[in-house]
């Protein structure tokens, strides 16, 4: 049994936020495979479905960000799944939009989420999908970039890369994630200059 945390803040106004994407790349993989209704449990919303042979616990804390870990150790605790069991889809500011690497353990390099989550865990050690976003330039931009809704031109790249990220998930449920990524690469033509597409 696995747990697969989206990060992202519950308000309807944010369901577009850049911010949000980790919410957005888990509901399309509930969709895409056939996961259970989603409903409330856990300070969070909680959907459940198989992957091959893995059943996975699908959540999104609905904690605002800053408190996601309350909800992640509440599920944790609930299902006795250990760390290494939980994967979290996040945003990343340090990679071009459309760019999806996934990471074992590290800092939160300054995200909430994340944050929240070593502190409620007492560990950093769990896996990481991180969805690119980009960089605003600036670190005063930072927090209205995050908190900005995507933009019309990124409808594109947003849409093909979530959909990469859900046909592709059985990889990350068998512990699989080089094939994972690139996989998604394969299907997004690996991003490299903030959204348009370039072989690899």
């Amino acid at each position: 049994m696995l747990l697969w945390v989206g990060l992202g803040n519950p308000e309807p106004g944010m369901a577009r936020h850049r911010h949000n994407i980790g919410f957005m790349a888990i509901d399309r993989i509930a969709a895409r495979h056939g996961f259970s209704p989603w409903r409330a449990r856990f300070k969070g919303l909680v959907s459940e479905g198989m992957l091959g042979n893995e059943r996975i616990i699908a959540l999104k804390p609905q904690t605002y960000m800053n408190l996601s870990g309350d909800a992640v150790q509440q599920a944790a605790a609930f299902y006795k799944i250990q760390p290494a069991q939980i994967l979290a889809f996040h945003d990343e500011l340090d990679l071009v939009p459309g760019k999806v690497r996934v990471k074992q353990g590290g800092g939160a390099a300054g995200h909430n989420g994340l944050r929240s989550m070593d502190k409620m865990l007492g560990t950093p050690d769990y896996t990481r999908v991180r969805l690119g976003i980009g960089h605003p330039g600036t670190k005063e931009r930072v927090t209205g970039h995050v908190l900005g809704d995507f933009a019309k031109a990124d409808q594109e790249w947003l849409a093909e890369t979530l959909d990469a990220v859900a046909d592709c998930a059985p990889l990350l449920a068998q512990s699989k994630p080089e094939e994972f990524m690139t996989k998604v690469a394969l299907l997004t033509g690996d991003r490299k200059d903030g959204g348009s597409k370039n072989g690899i």
